[in-house]
């Protein structure tokens, strides 16, 4: 029979051992919430300490942060016409309730770092999206393919690479069928569709997703896989990213479940 002191000591044990195991398990599908890219817009100018633009943005920044636990998705504005300030902000669909909220504000805190003053800028993480601007778009957001980059892993695939590109391509392009289609409540698209398939040896891990105010889907994440063959061909992993979709495949599990 264990003495208070011994099953005291035993139950501290496995408690260390299974936050060891849950952290070994988050690690092993490679989840990091790292900066990726940001793009200034230069162009809508920067703003005065103090002024009005300031403050329009800072109250909607408060204003939207409790609603990214909810919802995980913003189009939000201070008010219409040129002097506007709107937020869109997405999480990943895998990404909700408190850790979409960290990322709003590594995603908030990121755009004040890198683009000091400025009224507009853009901001990718792995895990959201941030973009602020003085431009008021109208919902559904048409296709704009200008603020749009891909990533890719330094390592090739070994092996038939035309064969891996063709079956990847054929992955993706089921997924969009699956985020284009209109979700439980049939009243929006689900906008976002996951899936694994073995090709050859390997098993290769997809994700397809739009942004939630996009016109059409379907037509950015076509336009993405045909990016593809020319960032990213035979790679081991490869991402397009931009602010109306986003796709990605890794031989590994990189979302949470």
């Amino acid at each position: 029979m264990y003495s208070s002191y011994s099953l005291c000591k035993y139950l501290v044990s496995f408690h260390i051992l299974a936050i060891q195991l849950l952290i070994r398990s988050v690690s092993s599908l490679n989840i990091t919430n790292e900066y990726l890219n940001h793009k200034c817009r230069v162009d809508q100018g920067k703003y005065q300490p103090g002024c009005k633009y300031e403050k329009d943005l800072n109250s909607l920044i408060r204003f939207n942060a409790d609603d990214t636990s909810t919802r995980g998705f913003i189009h939000s504005a201070s008010s219409e016409g040129r002097n506007s300030t709107t937020i869109i902000f997405q999480c990943r669909g895998d990404t909700h309730k408190s850790n979409c909220r960290t990322c709003y504000d590594t995603a908030v805190a990121g755009f004040r770092k890198r683009c000091p003053r400025n009224k507009g800028g853009i901001i990718w993480y792995d895990q959201c999206f941030l973009d602020i601007s003085m431009i008021n778009e109208h919902v559904p957001r048409k296709m704009n393919y200008q603020n749009t980059f891909s990533m890719h892993n330094t390592n090739n695939v070994k092996g038939d690479t035309k064969s891996f590109n063709k079956k990847t391509r054929d992955l993706l392009q089921r997924l969009i069928g699956e985020a284009d289609k209109e979700g439980p409540d049939g009243v929006e698209l689900l906008y976002y569709a996951v899936g694994e398939e073995r090709i050859g040896t390997r098993k290769v891990y997809a994700m397809v997703e739009c942004v939630k105010d996009v016109a059409d889907c379907r037509l950015c994440l076509e336009w993405s896989i045909k990016r593809l063959p020319k960032c990213c061909d035979g790679k081991q992993g490869a991402r397009v990213l931009g602010t109306n979709c986003n796709l990605r495949y890794e031989l590994y599990p990189f979302l949470r479940t």
